[in-house]
Formats: C-alpha cells, structure tokens, sequence
C-alpha cells in the first residue's frame, strides 16, 4: 500500500507539503510543492514531444512557459504558447495538451495554482472586474516585472522557511492582480459537478479502495443514486478513478525524479506492470516516455500523429473561429 505522508489539504499523495520539504529556497526546483491556504506549483520537464487527451483542469491556473511549445484544445477553442510565454486556464476545463520540445531539445513549464481562499478575498477587494475567464486565454509579450512577479509567487509557496503564510499569501494574489491589468479573471464560485466533486475526493486518497458504498456514504446518497447521477454526466466510479490516478501519474512523472514503481505505489498500484498497462491504456504511451527513452518516445509520437489526424478530421465542418487563439 501507498507509505507516503500525503498532504494536509486535500492535494494528491506525492506531492509534497511545503512545510515538510527540506529547502524550498529554489523557486524553480522539480517537484509538486503545495502551501495550505496559499497554492499549489509544480515545475514540469518532458524529453520528447507528446499528446494527453482529456486532461481535467480543476482549478484555475497560470501556466508560464520557459522551453518549448504548448497546444491546449478544447470544444471551445485552440490556444498556443511558445517558451517565454503564459496561459491562464479556468478550473472545471477538459483540454487535449500537446507538448513539445524546443530547437534545443527543452521542455520546461511552471505552473502556479491558487488556493480558492486567496481567488475570493481577491475578488472581494476588486473594483472594475472583467467578465470570468472561460477557456484559457494566452498571455504573450510577458514583461520582465511581470515574470519577477510570478518567481516571487512560486517561491511564495516554495519557501515556507522564510516567508510568512500572510506574505505567501499577497504574493500569489499579486499574479491576480497582473491578469487583471490584461482583462483577466477568474470566478470566486463554481458550478461543481458530482464528477468533479469526487476527482477532488479522490485525490486526497489515490491509494484508498474507494468501492460505490464507501462514495456514497461519504456523499450522504446512496448507492443507486450514486450511479444514477454519475450515469447522467456520462461515466462510472471506475473510469473516474482510473482517470484521476493516471492523469496524477502523469504529473508525478513530469515534474519529480521518482522511479516508475514508486509512482504506480502513489496513485494505488502495487504492481507497477499493471500500473504500466493502465497508464498506456490511457494516454496511448508507456510512462517511461515521458523521461524520453527512445523506443517509448517513437510510440508516442506515433500515436500524437495518429490523434492530430483523428483531430483534423474531426474539425471538419466547425465554425472558422474554432481555432483562433485567445
């Protein structure tokens, strides 16, 4: 069974809690830090080019780009970043996300996540308030203050040593307050599906047997309408916690140095072949292509083209706008 500490607040076994990390005096160190009651960031680096399909964003997001290229596709648009470039992203969005290396051969991204006790005491004090953000919307042209701001963020809950909880604090509503400037904001409420609601139960767990009655008696429903309800949003208690394993084993796998098995023991695999199989199943690749082995690598790719084709077909007929970038 899964022997890692887990964190206080709800986020993900194998990441780790600020507090408890050794130095966080290194805002661009590899890893998934969080800091309670202040954010979430992770610094993510892939050594070959790969595509995720329905990948679920389920907070708002800010995604600064240091090497590389990033697609995020959705019903409800297409959106690119090269390196030295940001997107927000609102919480509650399924996207297809290609990565690629750069001319160098890079990939690097750090993303920063707010904590929604800091998205509401900022949107309490706002004045003239932009409509929420839906989708992403691009961020180019990213000034050197506004690049500062975003490293002070990160270290802001990196570096719990140095930095009181009430300066962490302001330092991550400060980003909010730079979209802002660019016409950018996201909603302090959201519209959670019982889908969402139990991603977000999952991942407090991943290596807890979480059977329909279990679920349900945490949910105060019972077993049948459990079923009945996730029925009506299109899945099952067991596709969604296949997808929440595997989508926080992808995360792992980017942005933190463990080996394959210790990460299928973090999101409820005690074997890491099965482990291995579910997560090809999943994203069409084995999880070693993500540290960029060769033959693993020629099998992602060959699925990323075989998917860009299924995309380009499936594009056919839909409004020219469908693309453009926001």
């Amino acid at each position: 069974m899964n022997t890692s500490r887990g964190l206080r607040l709800g986020y993900a076994r194998g990441m780790t809690d600020a507090r408890d990390a050794q130095d966080g005096t290194d805002p661009h160190g590899q890893g998934i830090l969080a800091r309670p009651g202040v954010g979430l960031t992770a610094r993510v680096v892939q050594r070959g080019d790969l595509r995720f399909s329905r990948i679920v964003n389920d907070r708002p997001a800010l995604i600064l780009l240091r090497h590389g290229a990033k697609t995020l596709q959705s019903a409800g648009g297409l959106w690119s970043i090269r390196g030295g470039e940001a997107i927000a992203i609102a919480g509650g969005q399924t996207f297809d996300v290609t990565n690629r290396l750069s001319d160098r051969g890079l990939y690097e991204a750090c993303w920063l996540i707010w904590g929604p006790a800091v998205i509401e005491g900022f949107e309490r004090n706002a004045t003239a308030l932009a409509p929420p953000l839906a989708g992403a919307a691009v961020l180019d042209r990213l000034d050197a203050d506004f690049t500062a701001a975003f490293d002070r963020a990160i270290a802001a809950i990196t570096n719990t040593r140095h930095i009181p909880e009430d300066v962490a604090a302001h330092r991550v509503a400060e980003m909010l307050l730079w979209l802002a400037h660019r016409g950018i904001r996201f909603s302090p409420t959201e519209d959670v599906t019982l889908a969402m609601k139990l991603r977000r139960l999952f991942v407090t767990d991943l290596a807890a047997s979480w059977t329909a009655a279990i679920v349900a008696k945490r949910l105060a429903m019972s077993e049948a309408t459990l079923r009945r309800r996730l029925a009506a949003e299109g899945t099952t208690l067991g596709d969604l916690l296949t997808d929440v394993r595997m989508s926080t084993a992808m995360v792992l796998l980017q942005s933190t140095d463990f080996a394959v098995n210790r990460i299928a023991l973090e999101v409820g695999y005690e074997s890491a072949s099965r482990f291995a199989i579910r997560f090809r199943d999943r994203f069409g690749f084995p999880p070693t292509a993500i540290r960029g082995h060769a033959r693993d690598l020629r099998s992602g790719e060959e699925m990323a083209t075989r998917n860009e084709v299924d995309q380009a077909q499936g594009m056919r007929g839909l409004p020219p706008d469908f693309t453009t970038r926001s």
